[in-house]
């Protein structure tokens, strides 16, 4: 078999990459009405700046672990570059981008962008054009320049289909892991192939950089005409590993701060499962998009593949968030039953992804954050009374003027904060997660049903079973002794 190309190496002593595992910092800014400005991406990378000392420095003094932001897709933006390209986009929302990192070697180029066009064209999509996205090496460190890959964007349409957004959503979504899959086949390529985000809603500019090298690196964050509504950034502190350009974060979903401890449980029970998957938003395309979890993968990267899969099944980004990371809710905690019910019922489906971790997620719709049961990532925010929002690792990673705050806090363990960018609200604690369960309030009864009847002819079964062992162990003594008798 040949061997993969990768940017770590292989089990070298106690070195694995399986153990592989992220400390960082992490935040987000927000317009809660959901105003696109140039502002919101330039106080994104503030934040960025002043988390930097949360990341790690390579031994070139230049070299970050990783950096980068998450955004609503520049619509504004991408119609000047288009227009320079002769490209026509739709309108927004009906076109999607996919930022991907392609490598150096012409032939090993040409089969990536080949493979990606006909995922593209396979799943009934259109391909509008191809963007070379504006790069500036010279800030980078010797490390992070060795191995700086290619970096292009396609335009992608929803062809002769009509579809809606979340369609679209989920027909990207299924082009790019044919295009993933597709491209597994020629080992030589590797990792330098990786679709970094590709979607109708957002896009992800990050690499192996320091916070402030990343506007420099990209020269498009630093247009005025680069607008979004929120902005999601990571500065990477990767404990004990190989830190690589796809391992930046953020990933297509979310940023995440700590670490995954319950990584392999999480990854080889989804695998054990996939082949009684079965979803009507998919449909036939199901067998497409498994395994959920791609191999090689980093916690973080895993857990962005979990979250993706699930989210794009159908379910929200709470349910989702609640799925996943679920807070404590053994007897001895206080909360109503039907918040019980929801934990208990998926309690069946999904093992939880324990942490440490502090998560802060967004589809471009909407952006939240989770602290897992354990508590132990911080994750501060503030509120102001013009409709600004930050969260952050630290306080402090803004100056805002006191007179303007509305509202500052803490997440506590197991708590969510959610905003509802398309509906001007910002939701707290048990809010969100009611929110999402009272819809399934019935689906989650009657599966909560099947599954206690379950547990319980399951012990019975067990029980019978003990039973006819023990019998049948007397049985055999008995037989024993009365031969030994007889002699």
């Amino acid at each position: 078999m040949d061997k993969i190309k990768r940017f770590h190496p292989g089990k070298v002593g106690l070195y694995d990459f399986a153990n592989e595992h992220d400390a960082c910092g992490v935040g987000f800014v927000a317009n809660i009405h959901g105003e696109k400005s140039h502002k919101i991406v330039e106080q994104g990378v503030e934040v960025l700046i002043k988390l930097q000392h949360r990341g790690a420095l390579g031994g070139d003094n230049a070299t970050g672990d990783g950096a980068g932001i998450l955004i609503q897709i520049p619509d504004e933006f991408f119609r000047l570059e288009s227009k320079k390209l002769k490209i026509n986009l739709p309108a927004e929302g009906e076109y999607g981008v996919a930022m991907i990192f392609l490598p150096h070697d012409e032939k090993l180029k040409k089969i990536c962008i080949g493979e990606m066009e006909n995922a593209v064209k396979s799943n009934g999509l259109s391909l509008l054009g191809w963007r070379d996205v504006a790069v500036n090496p010279s800030c980078l460190g010797r490390l992070a320049a060795e191995t700086c890959p290619c970096i292009k964007q396609l335009f992608i349409g929803t062809g002769t289909q009509k579809l809606d957004n979340e369609a679209l959503e989920r027909k990207l979504y299924i082009s790019r892991r044919c295009a993933e899959k597709a491209v597994e086949a020629y080992p030589e390529i590797g990792e330098s192939f990786y679709v970094v985000s590709m979607s109708s809603r957002t896009i992800v500019y990050k690499g192996l950089l320091l916070a402030p090298q990343i506007p420099a690196f990209y020269p498009d964050l630093s247009s005025e005409a680069f607008k979004s509504a929120l902005a999601v950034v990571h500065q990477r502190y990767s404990t004990n590993t190989f830190p690589t350009w796809h391992l930046a974060h953020p990933f297509r979903f979310l940023a995440h701060n700590g670490e995954i401890n319950t990584l392999r449980g999480n990854v080889n029970q989804m695998r054990a499962r996939e082949k009684s998957f079965k979803c009507e938003k998919f449909g036939d395309d199901m067998q497409k998009v498994l395994p959920v979890i791609r191999e090689g993968l980093s916690d973080s990267a895993s857990l962005d593949n979990a979250f993706e899969f699930f989210y794009e099944a159908g379910r929200t980004m709470p349910h989702t968030a609640m799925m996943l990371i679920p807070q404590a809710w053994g007897e001895k905690y206080t909360m109503g039953k039907d918040l019980r019910g929801f934990f208990e019922y998926h309690a069946g489906l999904m093992e939880p992804w324990d942490g440490p971790a502090a998560v802060v997620f967004s589809n471009g719709k909407a952006i939240g954050a989770i602290l897992d049961r354990n508590g132990l990532r911080p994750s501060r925010y503030t509120i102001t009374k013009d409709g600004f929002m930050v969260l952050a690792s630290e306080a402090g990673v803004l100056e805002i003027d006191p007179s303007n705050v509305k509202h500052k806090g803490r997440l506590s363990p197991g708590q969510m904060i959610y905003i509802d960018i398309e509906n001007k609200r910002v939701m707290f604690g048990s809010t969100p997660k009611s929110r999402c369960i009272l819809p399934a309030r019935s689906l989650i009864a009657a599966g909560l049903k099947r599954t206690r009847l379950f547990s319980q002819a399951s012990l019975i079964q067990l029980f019978r079973l003990r039973s006819t062992r023990k019998h049948s162990g007397r049985d055999r003594l008995s037989s024993v002794t009365q031969e030994k008798s007889s002699k």
